[in-house]
């Protein structure tokens, strides 16, 4: 059997071009990738073998007849204008002049053109149910309209062996004349997992640990939420449960902290007010991020914390992406 050749849009760092790659094995070939910032084209790049002469940035300026013939399209479109955390904007979000609740209709217009035989998606939880689950009919309503059959469903990573609770909906879209009628969802693995389980081995470094300043402050704003009535604040995570959903911003990393009491250096490596924390509390590093989203530790971490904690919280559960790329392996097969 020839390979499966395929397009990566909205690439971010590979994660669901990773799921797929364990999925398929040599039987399929990424032959088109596309990624609008710069730090995660660096992160992809150095994971990634990538043919210069098919990697675009911007996917408005792409012309389709210019993408090359492929078999499935994987399409992580932006996330931002449905999530819960964000400001729900939808169809008429605006960010620096681009509306990133409209991208997905690029992913329709070159899917149209080259009609492939799979279009996979994957979305925040809250794309589902925004604006009374309006925009998500209208989304799979232009998939159908170009030919596709439509399968769809929420998914936790916590289920799949990794402890993090992290729900997203995942579309796969086979083409009509495919007749494939009985795709089935992967069932959860329920894999007994913890944060310990993913944990870097002492010591870790003094960085990832909180000031006791930053710690007060953190203390201080909790309890002004709490006050109101408000449920937004820090948590302190049991290393023998799972974290809460990863997301980019400083939230994602002071709602995952954990308490690590084991040897590590009290000396700032950084300019920090007051001194490290004596309780032990530490947010947890990007590699552990990355194991938290199912990444190898051979994975190339190329840039900055601060990036590198962005590019985690935008990515993939490669777990959940693999098993669901199995069962569309098996159907096309």
């Amino acid at each position: 059997m020839s390979k499966y050749s395929i397009i990566d849009l909205f690439a971010g760092i590979g994660g669901i071009r990773l799921g797929f790659d364990r999925a398929f094995g040599d039987k399929a070939e990424t032959i088109y990738v596309s990624e609008i910032d710069s730090y995660a084209q660096k992160t992809y790049g150095a994971n990634f073998s990538i043919n210069p002469n098919f990697f675009d940035s911007d996917i408005t300026k792409v012309d389709e007849r210019g993408v090359p013939p492929f078999d499935i399209c994987l399409a992580g479109f932006p996330c931002q204008a449905f999530s819960m955390a964000g400001k729900h904007g939808g169809f008429n979000d605006d960010y620096h002049g681009t509306c990133r609740g409209t991208l997905f209709l690029d992913v329709v217009r070159i899917c149209d053109y080259h009609k492939p035989k799979v279009i996979f998606c994957e979305n925040v939880k809250g794309l589902a149910i925004h604006d009374k689950g309006k925009t998500f009919k209208v989304i799979r309503a232009a998939f159908e309209q170009i030919g596709y059959d439509i399968y769809y469903k929420i998914l936790n990573s916590k289920d799949f062996g990794l402890p993090q609770n992290r729900e997203r909906v995942y579309l796969v879209c086979f083409r009509k004349d495919l007749k494939i009628k009985d795709f089935q969802f992967p069932k959860p693995t329920f894999k007994d997992v913890k944060i310990a389980d993913i944990m870097e081995k002492a010591p870790i470094p003094s960085k990832y640990y909180l000031s006791d300043v930053y710690v007060e402050t953190l203390r201080k704003h909790r309890a002004k939420h709490e006050a109101a009535g408000h449920g937004f604040g820090y948590e302190i995570r049991d290393i023998n449960g799972i974290a809460g959903t990863l997301v980019c911003g400083g939230m994602g990393r002071e709602r995952n902290l954990i308490i690590d009491s084991r040897p590590h250096s009290k000396i700032p490596t950084t300019m920090i007010k007051g001194k490290i924390n004596d309780e032990d509390i530490r947010k947890l590093t990007p590699r552990e991020w990355a194991r938290l989203q199912g990444f190898p530790d051979s994975y190339i971490l190329p840039v900055s914390d601060n990036h590198l904690y962005k590019q985690f919280g935008n990515t993939v559960s490669i777990n959940v992406i693999e098993a669901i790329a199995k069962e569309i392996k098996k159907v096309l097969e």
